[in-house]
């Protein structure tokens, strides 16, 4: 019979192997657009989970999307584990109404709520455009389909009492192509929901003269009065060139979500990265700065919170 010597070394560097292997999972948080801050968002929770995968295993990527909608409907199918999604499409998912009537979206999670997404309306300079109901009439890019500002664009019409069919053309355009349209006086008015400073608002300012503006009025009022998920927002003045005023509208949280089928400890290990290292993921972007852990954990958020999460915001007291 052959015999073999096996060091203890080879054994050792064997099994090790096989714990690293057993412990290793790719996980995926859908964002947005290239030029949005959801992007962002799922990149630095990304960075936080990846500096820490020797100890947990945990691999993460947070690919770019079309939006909201996508990203709940890809959570329901299990194509990723993760994703940003504004509030109220969070909301109408988990009760099945609007878009999502008749599939409601019983395994979705939230984990926590993210920074402002004031609903913003930028208009090139000498179109005469105002106010919202300057752009009935006008060439306005309403969002690509899949999105959650398309979605909330076609509410805000429908509160109106109006259609994209009172634009003279309504663009699909997606955030990384609106603001080029806008420069190049292809469309008058981008509409964009979106937490500021926004990349895709700064080139479009950067370039040609355009203005933000409000969004309100009785039809407005009704609508954050009758939906929890809205509420009144101001995009400050000074954030882009040449507006210098800060700017009335509405908007909504961007919220973190997961599926019921991830597993406990994977959520709790994404939400302890993110929280334990608090300070540095506000630093990261901007639209982080005002975030508030107690907040983040109740804000926006419709969907009962997933188990992994719970345990982390009970250890640190921001449950009872």
């Amino acid at each position: 019979m052959r015999s073999y010597r096996i060091s203890a070394v080879s054994v050792a560097f064997v099994l090790a192997g096989a714990v690293a292997s057993a412990q290793d999972r790719m996980i995926s948080i859908a964002t947005g657009s290239h030029t949005g801050v959801y992007i962002v968002v799922g990149q630095s929770i990304c960075r936080l989970v990846n500096a820490g995968s020797a100890e947990h295993g945990l691999r993460c990527s947070a690919p770019a999307s079309p939006g909201s909608i996508t990203n709940i409907e890809t959570i329901a199918t299990g194509e990723t584990d993760m994703a940003i999604v504004q509030s109220d499409w969070q909301f109408h998912a988990v009760n099945g109404t609007s878009v999502f009537e008749g599939r409601r979206a019983d395994d979705l999670r939230a984990v926590f709520s993210l920074h402002s997404e004031p609903f913003t309306v930028l208009a090139r300079a000498g179109t005469g455009i105002s106010s919202f109901e300057d752009l009935f009439g006008r060439r306005v890019n309403v969002g690509n389909p899949g999105s959650g500002q398309r979605a909330t664009m076609d509410v805000v019409l429908a509160q109106m009492g109006r259609t994209s069919d009172d634009f003279t053309s309504a663009s699909e355009l997606s955030p990384a192509d609106q603001a080029d349209a806008l420069a190049e006086g292809q469309v008058d008015a981008i509409v964009y929901t979106a937490g500021h400073p926004n990349r895709s608002i700064q080139e479009a300012t950067a370039s040609i003269d355009a203005q933000l503006v409000d969004v309100r009025g009785p039809a407005i009022d009704a609508l954050v009065e009758r939906n929890p998920y809205f509420e009144k927002a101001t995009i400050p003045g000074g954030l882009y060139n040449g507006n210098d005023v800060d700017v009335e509208t509405f908007g909504v949280k961007a919220t973190f979500v997961t599926s019921a089928q991830v597993p406990q400890d994977v959520v709790y290990t994404v939400v302890k990265a993110v929280f334990d290292d608090f300070e540095r993921f506000r630093g990261m972007h901007p639209a982080f700065v005002d975030l508030k852990e107690a907040e983040m954990v109740v804000d926006g958020l419709s969907a009962p919170l997933h188990p992994g999460a719970e345990r982390y915001y009970r250890e640190r007291g921001w449950l009872e």
